[in-house]
């Protein structure tokens, strides 16, 4: 089959694949660089919160992670959400994977209480994304994907809420959430004003 007989959905699918694999990948090169390192990358490229020199943290941090069991925990949630978010388009991706990332990381830094890694919150942002998008678009497809996300993955959510005497960053996650909530509504879909489709002749 010729490149122009690929139905657009399927090539978007193959690219979206290829990407999110590929982030993942990164991440994993990037945890075995660490290790031969000796965890440098961790100490001087995590979210330190309210130290500018931890400020670097905000774009590193989520592509480091303090053992394989955590980063492991990240890998099959991001390749899964990172995917079904590019199937809108690899515009959307990067802007709604960006404001995530962004969000999770400046307002760790802001409320976090010690040093963050991790993709967590990023999986959070395209988590809330994901299920909050078709109500803002009034699109059924995506509000029926969302559901069977909540169903799947709803009780994540919990992980938002304040831990006492856990060195897990709820911070990240709740931030990444709103992320992924600003991110839906950001990028919701322009709707034609009334009238406006017969006024360019494209009308019924």
């Amino acid at each position: 089959m010729r490149t122009g007989d690929v139905p657009p959905l399927a090539r978007r699918a193959q690219a979206g694949l290829i990407t999110v694999v590929g982030l993942v990948a990164a991440m994993w090169a990037v945890f075995l660089v660490n290790a031969a390192l000796g965890d440098l990358l961790v100490r001087t490229l995590g979210i330190a919160p309210r130290d500018v020199d931890g400020l670097d943290g905000v774009v590193f941090a989520p592509l480091l992670h303090g053992g394989v069991q955590h980063l492991a925990s990240n890998t099959l949630p991001l390749l899964v959400l990172g995917f079904l978010a590019f199937l809108e388009g690899a515009r959307r991706f990067v802007a709604a994977i960006g404001i995530c990332w962004l969000a999770s990381g400046f307002g760790t830094w802001i409320f976090g209480g010690g040093l963050t890694i991790g993709a967590s919150g990023v999986v959070f942002g395209l988590f809330t994304y994901l299920i909050t998008r078709g109500f803002y678009n009034r699109d059924w497809k995506q509000i029926l994907l969302a559901v069977v996300l909540f169903a799947a993955y709803g009780s994540i959510l919990w992980g938002v809420l304040p831990t006492v005497g856990s060195n897990i960053s709820w911070q990240a996650h709740l931030f990444g959430a709103l992320g992924g909530v600003l991110a839906a509504f950001l990028l919701k879909r322009k709707r034609p004003a009334p009238g406006r489709a017969d006024r360019f002749g494209i009308g019924a």
